[in-house]
């Protein structure tokens, strides 16, 4: 058995989600927020046979995009302020991070 964690866009969510539950993954979804860009995102948490984890991770593959996006950048504090940039700078987010773990015991209760 495999326990699977994928953080992905909120944009990305409800289709990954309802993709899931289509082909009958078990899923629990939590509201996180990211650390870089201190945006939201979804992280999917699934356990699954050994067999099936391919399947899940092409679903979440196909079902993820990465996109632009214009973002403010954070002035610097306590930094140099003679190199600081205050324009919108594009960065490629999205996609998915995926994390297969083994699991030991299930349990269900």
């Amino acid at each position: 058995m495999k326990l699977i964690l994928a953080v992905v866009q909120d944009q990305d969510s409800n289709r990954l989600l309802n993709a899931l539950m289509d082909h009958n993954f078990r899923v629990t979804k939590l509201a996180t927020t990211g650390g870089f860009l201190k945006s939201g995102n979804t992280t999917f948490i699934i356990g699954t046979e050994d067999i099936r984890v391919d399947k899940a991770l092409q679903i979440i593959k196909d079902n993820c995009r990465s996109r632009d996006q214009l973002v403010a950048p954070v002035s610097p504090m306590g930094g140099n302020a003679d190199s600081y940039i205050p324009y919108p700078v594009e960065v490629e987010v999205g996609g998915a991070t995926v994390f297969v773990l083994p699991v030991e015991q299930f349990f269900q209760y």
